[in-house]
């Protein structure tokens, strides 16, 4: 939930978010710094897919985007969490402090969060047709989507409450206003 909360809270890229650290947090003044990504692919030497940090594909790409309110929240109880359980202690390419890990406490692979998706899709589209089956109506299903999906429904929230698109381009990290 932490993690679906900030990537619908930032409009971020799933790199950005599974790459982000506390460092790039500035609670004080609300304020998150994205300046890389973290990426799972096979290494140019080996061909063996391993985890590794990238900047972002333009200018535009790094920038400080707004900590809403619920970011805040989700990410302090997360602070928390980590403070009494423990944090993330993966380092890559001298990265370190990475915020969002899987169960086994290391960063999370972009890959696993679509599946986790495609998991919650099904149970909830199972449950709701047994619910439908049982009130005699119609389902209400949820459609696949991808975790790619979160961002686009962050920037359509924020098209529908901010009338400059040149703040929205801004936050989104797009090099040309048209995207």
């Amino acid at each position: 939930l932490p993690l679906i909360t900030v990537l619908l809270g930032t409009g971020c890229r799933v790199g950005e978010i599974v790459g982000l650290r506390w460092e790039d947090c500035d609670f004080q003044n609300k304020i998150i710094e994205i300046n890389h990504n973290l990426i799972y692919r096979p290494a140019e030497d080996t061909g063996k897919c391993t985890f590794q940090i990238t900047t972002p594909k333009t200018k535009a790409g790094i920038r400080e985007i707004p900590m809403f309110a619920d970011v805040q929240r989700v990410l302090t109880e997360e602070r928390v969490k980590q403070m009494r359980d423990g944090f993330n202690l993966d380092v890559i390419d001298g990265y370190s402090g990475f915020i969002f890990s899987n169960k086994h406490g290391h960063v999370m692979n972009p890959h696993n969060i679509n599946r986790a998706l495609d998991r919650i899709i099904q149970a909830h589209n199972a449950e709701e047709t047994k619910l439908a089956k049982k009130e005699h109506r119609e389902p209400v299903l949820l459609p696949h989507f991808s975790v790619h999906n979160l961002r686009h429904t962050f920037c359509t929230r924020m098209c529908e409450n901010e009338t400059n698109l040149k703040i929205i381009q801004e936050i989104m990290g797009h090099a040309d206003i048209s995207t």
